[in-house]
């Protein structure tokens, strides 16, 4: 009769618990993401303060994009081992310190470092140890869950980027504004990562017994095809997202209007990401990838045929709620086939496939301006590369299949 109180209450815990994982994964989410995508707002003031060059203020961006894909493995396979709340702790305490450390610079390499490497990493330290706690903890709407998270994550270009504007205008200064942005990061960020912790044992799959260790599971097959997909998708949004507003710009649109579009893309995707996830509840997590990765393909496109501002409102709000919807997918699809002791790592992985991805649509993108005058090319790239994509996460089913890594399925207590 104990025995089965205590297993009664720990699954109690869990069923009310495991929101508030989701709400504490959305806030440092989006407060440390937040904090990284401050950069934009704070590029003008910066270079008129200090003289640096744009491209060099801008390099900390990139850097900070290579630094979450360096940093991502090897914090989620730290969580594995430690737990997740040591590493989101970290994590967030880097991100304020490296905030403040950076308001106090006097060269652009320290602040590249500072900024580009430090925050970035800050910043792997809480997205895969985030996405594996929150998968662990959820048995069901897994996917609904996984999608808050990432919308959580989205909601800083709406939050923390005006924010920042806020500062800049209330201090006159980008660095207080930066010292500032630290003060709310640790105060935020540093109570909720307290509140992390691992779903009751007696309520986790066991892992122990399954065949592969880590070196195993990183070179098998279905953890490969997971890390070129997530590659190949961010590549395929990361152009159009980064000159979005500039593309509009060269089309006529006035720069006001044009950020005006980029927000929306943004607004939108915090739709995709909830639409998306009760879909891939519905249907599965990799029947909906698929197809939404198809889509995302054409969705690109649909950039060349806005010539006025509403048709650039329309390619937005399509664009942005697929590329951010498909997203979490891949966090899902990780916790469904691959060992839960693991996690960590193998989100961690695909973490790093898609930080690399990031960082190439800003180069891209301009590389392909600069030679050509032109964009148009820049999308049909997109889109080809968002069609490899797809027929990459085509294959995702018939490598699982032949893999020996594989989750058992148990009895769900919470059905």
């Amino acid at each position: 009769m104990g025995d089965g109180s205590g297993m009664f209450i720990r699954h109690w815990i869990k069923a009310r618990y495991r929101w508030v994982i989701v709400a504490a994964g959305g806030l440092l989410g989006c407060v440390a993401i937040g904090s990284m995508f401050s950069l934009p707002v704070l590029l003008l003031p910066i270079v008129q303060d200090t003289g640096w060059s744009r491209a060099g203020v801008s390099a900390a961006m990139t850097i900070g994009f290579l630094a979450m894909a360096i940093a991502s493995m090897g914090w989620g396979t730290m969580s594995d081992r430690v737990g997740p709340r040591v590493i989101v702790v970290v994590g967030s305490f880097i991100v304020a310190t490296c905030l403040a450390l950076s308001a106090r610079v006097h060269s652009l390499l320290e602040f590249q470092i500072l900024f580009g490497v430090g925050v970035g990493s800050g910043c792997a330290a809480i997205f895969a140890p985030m996405m594996a706690c929150v998968t662990n903890w959820f048995d069901t709407h897994r996917s609904l869950a996984v999608s808050l998270v990432s919308a959580g994550m989205g909601l800083a270009p709406m939050t923390m980027s005006p924010l920042v504007a806020w500062l800049l205008i209330a201090t006159h200064d980008w660095r207080r504004s930066l010292l500032i942005l630290a003060v709310i990061a640790v105060s935020l960020m540093l109570p909720v990562a307290l509140m992390v912790r691992r779903p009751p044992a007696a309520t986790r799959e066991v892992a122990e017994s399954q065949p592969g260790g880590i070196a195993t599971v990183l070179r098998s097959p279905p953890f490969l095809v997971l890390f070129f997909t997530n590659f190949f998708c961010c590549a395929t949004h990361s152009g159009p997202i980064i000159h979005t507003v500039s593309y509009a710009v060269t089309c006529g649109i006035p720069m006001t209007a044009a950020v005006s579009v980029y927000s929306l893309e943004g607004f939108a995707g915090m739709f995709g990401r909830v639409a998306f996830g009760v879909f891939g509840d519905r249907f599965g997590a990799g029947r909906v990838l698929v197809l939404g990765l198809l889509a995302q393909a054409f969705g690109a496109l649909g950039y060349l045929f806005a010539g006025s501002l509403f048709g650039f409102y329309a390619a937005a709000s399509v664009f942005g709620f697929i590329y951010a919807g498909v997203m979490p997918l891949y966090a899902v699809l990780a916790r469904e086939n691959f060992p839960a002791r693991m996690m960590g790592t193998v989100i961690g992985g695909t973490a790093m496939a898609g930080s690399l991805g990031m960082a190439t649509g800003p180069l891209a993108g301009g590389l392909i301006f600069d030679a050509l005058g032109t964009y148009r090319w820049l999308y049909l790239g997109s889109c080809a590369l968002g069609l490899g994509a797809f027929l990459i996460s085509m294959t995702f089913k018939l490598v699982v299949n032949r893999s020996a890594i594989q989750q058992p399925v148990l009895a769900n207590p919470l059905n």
